[in-house]
């Protein structure tokens, strides 16, 4: 049986992969320093596992690793405009934290290291207009929060080459699915829609992303650490690409079913104010993942059925 720390584990993706981890039978040492995203309602689900134990702490300060086959990492300041108006937090947890992660495991005398399992983004590699970007691409970062992840990145493949520590580094495309904080784009939509305000939608809903949804993301997870794969980088994607603007117009229209039969029929208009830009603005991402889905992963989850699920939690279960 194996045994995993996860950070972030009251987080959006961590909270996934911790499931994900349980559910395989896995001891899971949960660590969250639980900031303003996080859900610690959370905490009373996972207990009900007895492989499962929880520390409040915050990965710059942790002082200890040990008995664990794997560390994954997703404790991470990760909203990008955020960033942009400052990145103090930004260095303190995505490169400082991985830094300590890293010096812990490397400094544990007492058991084989474990492997460093880090959760980088598809925004390090800057944006692509067309094609798709491979792992063996160079980085491009473009903003704060992706020069952090960027860096990160950096320290760990050092760590490997200087110290043999093992590691693996996954970079998933745009996650999605229930229970997102509302600072990002879909629970956004819906926060604000619930208020009657209009939706701030930057650079006129341009930029395109792929959607991945965190089930599929924590699958592959399971997937790697399955494989025994060591000292790999795996990109990870949804493969479901459209415009921030065209997926308003599908929240909005999921959202008010009883006004619009057709979705075709929304206009995002009259709902968002697309007045805003935003600085290091990407224009479009997307990852070639071949390498990940030779291991036998491919995403099951499609983003147009899963939809209606997501609204509906944001409009009857979140408290704003």
């Amino acid at each position: 049986m194996k045994a995993v720390y996860v950070t972030g584990c009251l987080g959006f993706i961590g909270s996934y992969v911790t499931r994900a981890c349980l559910r395989q039978g896995w001891y899971v040492k949960g660590i969250d320093k639980m900031t303003y995203a996080a859900r610690p309602e959370l905490l009373k689900e996972f207990k009900k596992w007895e492989t499962f134990s929880f520390m409040k702490e915050d990965i710059s300060y942790l002082e200890t690793i040990h008995d664990c086959d794997y560390v994954i990492n997703l404790a991470a300041e990760s909203h990008v405009g955020n960033s942009i108006v400052s990145s103090d937090e930004f260095i303190s947890s995505n490169i400082n934290g991985v830094h300590n992660l890293l010096e812990l495991i490397r400094l544990n005398k007492y058991d084989d290291m474990p492997t460093f399992l880090h959760f980088s983004t598809d925004e390090v590699y800057g944006d692509i207009v067309k094609g798709e970007h491979t792992e063996k691409d160079i980085l491009k970062p473009s903003n704060p929060y992706s020069a952090s992840k960027a860096a990160a990145d950096q320290l760990v493949l050092a760590w490997n080459r200087t110290y043999d520590l093992p590691y693996i580094i996954v970079r998933p495309t745009n996650n999605y699915g229930v229970g997102q904080y509302t600072e990002k784009l879909i629970p956004k939509v819906c926060k604000y829609l619930k208020l009657d305000k209009k939706i701030p939608l930057h650079n006129n809903g341009t930029p395109i992303r792929n959607w991945l949804h965190a089930e599929d993301t924590a699958r592959a997870i399971i997937t790697i650490i399955k494989s025994n794969s060591k000292n790999e980088i795996y990109n990870i994607a949804g493969g479901f690409e459209q415009t921030n603007f065209v997926t308003v117009k599908k929240v909005i229209g999921e959202y008010n079913k009883s006004i619009y039969i057709n979705p075709n029929e929304v206009k995002v208009e009259d709902y968002a104010d697309l007045s805003y830009s935003r600085i290091g603005q990407d224009v479009r991402y997307a990852l070639n993942d071949d390498k990940l889905r030779s291991l036998g992963w491919e995403p099951k989850i499609d983003f147009d059925k899963e939809l209606d699920k997501i609204v509906k939690y944001y409009q009857n279960n979140f408290i704003w």
